[in-house]
């Protein structure tokens, strides 16, 4: 499949939009991407730069999937922390009674 520079373009902004919340930080992450999109700025053989792009659209499925599975193991843990919580403090309550 022939890329053509827009195509690269969309795809640095569209990394760049989801690097807002890369754990490591904006700026780190963006530094980053930048050297990744520099390093291969020459590059003028078709094949290659299909590999490239398809590499680039794995980044940044791997990106979702990983602020996916953040946002999973945030609303996990308040669910569970919660009722951890209550079942020791019920344990709690009965060992007074008991007491």
């Amino acid at each position: 499949m022939a890329y053509r520079r827009s195509d690269v373009i969309q795809l640095y902004k569209n990394l760049l939009y989801m690097g807002r919340e890369y754990p490591a930080g904006y700026e780190y992450f963006r530094k980053r991407l930048r050297t990744a999109f520099l390093n291969n700025k020459e590059e003028i053989d078709q094949k290659k730069i299909d590999e490239l792009i398809g590499r680039g659209e794995f980044v940044s499925k791997e990106i979702e999937a990983l602020y996916m599975l953040r946002k999973y193991r945030t609303l996990k843990k308040r669910y569970y922390e919660t009722e951890q919580s209550e079942t020791y403090k019920m344990q709690k309550i009965e060992s007074h009674v008991d007491s």
